[in-house]
């Protein structure tokens, strides 16, 4: 039964893998075959949308830019043709030492987007880039290479960052972390939202709006919707003041949709072709390697980064796999949907992750030798649920929702040989700080790793009430605010990692400056946090 089951995965593979195969041929790089392209210019800004770069590696990185001269037009105002981009990376942002330079072609049929991975840099120093279009030059971007995987860094220095609702509030808090001395940004989930905010919570009107009726989105809106949030400045800054790491939500498709399901959409079909088309819009927009390019609605997103010997990250996909929506919730005034006493989120078989990418997880945490280990995923892994008299409340959309799948992982971080883990997320427009137990219901039960989540960029939080009510009910939240919007610094040492919270109150304003809101140690070797 078992080997009919695996040769069934096996197919399925191979299926997926031919596929993927063919989409990459049909659309092959056309500066790889020497094809020539007649030169084309225009008045307008051929680069509205900025310069990006993402997923640096010891010796390479990825760099991004699209061509858009009318930003809110779903072709970006392109022709429908073919056009090259001249690109450059040099050791000084005056270009007087180029390292790497070349030209590639960019199709209308990928929305004129370049994806461009850079081989054959030097570990572990910084880079300037540009690009060349139109007779046009595009902004100067500024990266930086891995270290070496042998070498033992001093330390790593990252912004973690969530939720940065455009209607919400302004992107201040883009322009602070861009003018940050970090090595990259971490963005896990939520970086365009499909949602309105209602009318008086509207700080900033988003000059594109979605179709009221879900199943109607297309490719269009979400280009659209993705050009209209580069068009903010302090969001292009951030960008091309460091690379970025990605991890994705819901909101970058439909809000609350879980694999090949949406609340908002009943059928199945139907809902595949929007996810193609969000996904297919993301890859377009964001700084992430031409390996992601996705095949209809899949998209691989899962990855791991290593920084020298000191750091490993996985960034890690909770919504392209997980398991459908159960025992449909009521809305939970501030908090979303919310269960009560449903049993079937407690089957075995329930998995945020798909089983394949949950023992990708564990076998690689398990043959990590790097001295701190994250794993950046979307939301809050420790139990949130809300103590009531008739039993706990929790949230729909969350870990909590899949206490096996929690379980499952608690446990492979459990074993012996894995120490130092660190659990990132965002998603609940809170910062919390927090220990993680093999089994949180039990005080007695060991604590196996520490997590740490960013408040949103802009997007609204909790009320006071329902904060205070679950810190009451939550003992190992040793720190929860839902007030203030922010992100988290996290630096990186041998001996420890310092975790800053940084807030500002909500809405987020032109003005708005952050605070030091907390401050919290994780100790080489001793799993969970200490508040300094």
């Amino acid at each position: 039964m078992k080997r009919e089951m695996h040769r069934r995965h096996l197919f399925r593979q191979m299926s997926r893998a031919a596929a993927a195969l063919a989409w990459q041929q049909l659309f092959a790089n056309p500066a790889s075959a020497q094809v020539e392209v007649a030169p084309w210019t225009t008045s307008a800004n051929v680069f509205s949308l900025g310069v990006a770069s993402g997923e640096p590696r010891p010796d390479s990185v990825v760099l991004w830019t699209r061509l858009a001269p009318l930003p809110l037009m779903a072709d970006g105002g392109m022709p429908p043709r073919p056009i090259t981009i001249m690109w450059e990376v040099a050791y000084d942002e005056q270009f007087y030492r180029i390292a790497r330079s070349g030209s590639t072609v960019v199709l209308p049929e990928r929305a004129h987007a370049l994806h461009l991975e850079v081989e054959g840099l030097a570990p572990g120093r910084q880079y300037f880039y540009r690009f060349m279009a139109a007779g046009q030059t595009s902004p100067i971007g500024r990266t930086r290479t891995a270290p070496d995987l042998n070498s033992k860094p001093s330390s790593l220095r990252m912004a973690l960052t969530s939720c940065q609702h455009y209607e919400a509030g302004y992107f201040t808090l883009h322009r602070e972390i861009a003018e940050a001395d970090l090595d990259l940004v971490l963005f896990v989930g939520d970086y365009i939202y499909d949602t309105e905010m209602p009318g008086l919570t509207c700080v900033r009107q988003h000059p594109h709006e979605f179709p009221h009726d879900p199943s109607k989105y297309t490719l269009e809106d979400y280009r659209i919707h993705h050009a209209s949030y580069k068009l903010d400045p302090d969001l292009r800054a951030n960008h091309a003041a460091h690379p970025w790491l990605m991890v994705w939500d819901d909101h970058e498709v439909m809000n609350d949709y879980a694999a090949d399901t949406a609340p908002d959409v009943e059928d199945k079909e139907t809902f595949l072709k929007i996810r193609a088309a969000a996904y297919r819009a993301y890859f377009e927009h964001l700084p992430v390697s031409p390996k992601r390019m996705p095949t209809g609605p899949d998209m691989p997103m899962r990855d791991r980064y290593e920084w020298g010997q000191l750091a490993e990250i996985w960034t890690v996909d909770t919504r392209q796999y997980r398991g459908g929506h159960v025992c449909r919730g009521r809305p939970l005034i501030g908090a979303g949907e919310a269960l009560w006493r449903c049993r079937a989120a407690g089957a075995e078989s329930r998995t945020m992750l798909g089983q394949p990418q949950e023992d990708w997880l564990a076998d690689t945490l398990l043959a990590s030798s790097r001295d701190w280990k994250f794993i950046a995923q979307s939301t809050q892994i420790s139990p949130g649920g809300l103590r009531t008299p008739l039993g706990r409340v929790y949230y729909a959309d969350g870990w909590d929702a899949f206490p096996k799948a929690r379980e499952r992982l608690m446990s492979a971080i459990g074993q012996p040989r894995v120490q130092n883990v660190v659990c990132l997320g965002g998603d609940v427009h809170r910062h919390v700080a927090a220990n993680l137990r093999v089994d949180p219901q039990d005080r007695n039960s060991e604590v196996v790793a520490s997590e740490i989540v960013t408040s949103s960029l802009s997007s609204k939080g909790l009320s006071e009430f329902l904060s205070t009510w679950m810190r009451m009910s939550n003992p190992d939240l040793l720190h929860l605010r839902s007030d203030q919007r922010g992100y988290v610094v996290l630096d990186v040492t041998p001996q420890q990692l310092v975790a800053e919270f940084r807030g500002t109150p909500h809405p987020v304003m032109p003005q708005s400056k952050t605070q030091v809101q907390a401050r919290f140690v994780i100790d080489q070797g001793v799993p969970g946090l200490r508040r300094v």
